[in-house]
């Protein structure tokens, strides 16, 4: 994983190069007043008010340039508004020019990710590090981008590379770091007690076996909590093939999981004040004599029966196990995370979470958050009127209704009928992958609603 923990540093007014930070409105006025160099210098590199144009500005010695940047608003800044110097500037120590960066250390970190498990280091420049003189909140920024780039490393490894295994690997490391307590359901007692995990994961090979895998950690005595992500390692469609174009990024359907396993990486390294439960039920969607079969009934560990209506469906049926198991512990909350539905992408596209919450306290409290962490969610409805879609002529529910009608509401009210009755949830189906690059924001593996849901759970229990 990329380091991120140095590049923030306490300014105690060591040598650094200035970022001066102007916006469309204070271009012309900022420039009227420069000297003659640095004017000279913005005309030569052709700098106009446009958001993330850069200039570097000579000083009267050689070591002594600065760089002038061009943000929304110079006065209110966005976790995003340095991200593109961070990317760009040469290697060397850096301090925005009269203010605090604040939220803009953000992108300041997550704009020098770089996923590089599988390339040469050549070219390789050194950090660029940005000085604070809010100390403070230095460890928690970092903790941020680290959380991202947790994500960003799960989703970007490729399959091979990244099975149930792997997975279960990395959760333990988790557990060992901070303490928690560690249990993987597995084989003959996946197979009775979690039988559509066991369903969907069955046809993989050897070593790629289903399991569910749990972490526990806090006092007992505090508010129980679970976060539970999806961790389809590969989605081949199962007897429902995918095409070639719509499995191309389906290392990736084992984006929930990363993203369950950042927020509880967050949760515990800020020691919030919770009994936490991490679930993650990991398969691989496969093709063999052992598929799963359109027209299957699966048990459920709740009891119901599931027509199975599309093997490529799989998300919901191994998380409708994992949140059964989630709910017997009678936690105050449940947050999933999953890449579930094409047709939340098709309504709100990569950026926009669709979000479907049981309770308007909860759903005003993480959008309240999205919107202070500049990390947006948009909120979909679970509507009742198409449960009926769900029905089956020989069983409890299908998994997929035909018609593809309202598919993300569809897939969430299948999810709700696995989640305790009036015990708070949130189900955000994720994208996890950013198909174009923005600054800070790398095309490839991403977090989204990352440190939306965590700000939420930040105010809901406070250390």
């Amino acid at each position: 994983m990329t380091d991120l923990s140095s590049l923030l540093q306490p300014d105690r007014g060591q040598p650094a190069h200035a970022i001066h930070l102007v916006d469309k409105e204070t271009f012309d006025s900022w420039l009227g007043i420069q000297p003659q160099r640095h004017r000279t210098a913005v005309a030569a590199q052709k700098l106009r008010p446009s958001i993330n144009a850069s200039a570097i500005l000579p000083g009267e010695r050689p070591d002594e340039w600065s760089v002038v940047t061009v943000v929304a608003d110079a006065k209110a800044l966005t976790p995003w508004c340095l991200a593109k110097c961070a990317e760009t500037l040469p290697e060397g120590q850096y301090r925005v020019e009269g203010q605090e960066p604040g939220p803009a250390m953000l992108g300041w970190l997550t704009g020098q990710y770089r996923f590089e498990r599988y390339r040469k280091d050549e070219g390789k420049t050194g950090p660029r590090i940005l000085l604070t003189g809010e100390p403070a909140r230095i460890e928690e920024t970092v903790r941020l981008a680290q959380a991202t780039a947790t994500v960003r490393d799960l989703v970007n490894t490729p399959a091979g590379d990244l099975g149930p295994a792997d997975l279960e690997t990395r959760i333990k490391a988790l557990s060992i770091e901070h303490g928690a307590t560690l249990f993987v359901t597995a084989g003959e007692d996946l197979a009775k007690g979690y039988p559509m995990i066991q369903a969907v994961g069955q046809a993989a090979g050897e070593g790629r076996e289903p399991r569910l895998i749990e972490l526990e950690w806090g006092d007992a005595a505090h508010p129980r909590i679970a976060i539970v992500g999806k961790g389809v390692c590969f989605d081949t469609g199962g007897l429902n093939i995918k095409p070639g174009s719509g499995m191309k990024l389906m290392k990736k359907d084992m984006g929930g999981a990363a993203h369950a396993i950042a927020l509880a990486d967050l949760i515990m390294a800020a020691k919030l004040p919770v009994r936490l439960h991490l679930l993650v039920p990991a398969v691989e969607n496969s093709v063999s004599s052992d598929s799963f079969r359109p027209g299957d009934v699966l048990r459920t560990r709740k009891g119901l029966t599931v027509e199975n209506t599309n093997t490529d469906a799989e998300g919901r049926l191994i998380l409708g196990d994992a949140l059964t198991r989630a709910g017997e512990a009678t936690p105050e909350l449940i947050v999933d995370f999953a890449t579930l539905t094409g047709a939340a992408r098709v309504a709100l596209g990569p950026d926009l979470p669709a979000t479907f919450v049981n309770d308007d306290t909860l759903a005003e409290a993480l959008l309240r958050a999205a919107d202070a962490q500049s990390d947006p969610l948009w909120r979909m409805p679970l509507w009742d009127g198409y449960d009926e879609m769900l029905k089956s002529d020989i069983a409890d529910l299908v998994n997929a209704p035909e018609g593809g009608f309202a598919g993300a509401v569809t897939a969430a009210l299948f999810l709700r009928r696995f989640v305790p009755e009036n015990t708070p949830w949130a189900h955000l189906d994720v994208f996890a992958w950013r198909p174009g690059a923005k600054p800070g924001r790398p095309k490839g593996g991403d977090a989204y609603g990352l440190r939306a849901a965590y700000a939420m759970l930040k105010e809901r229990y406070p250390v």
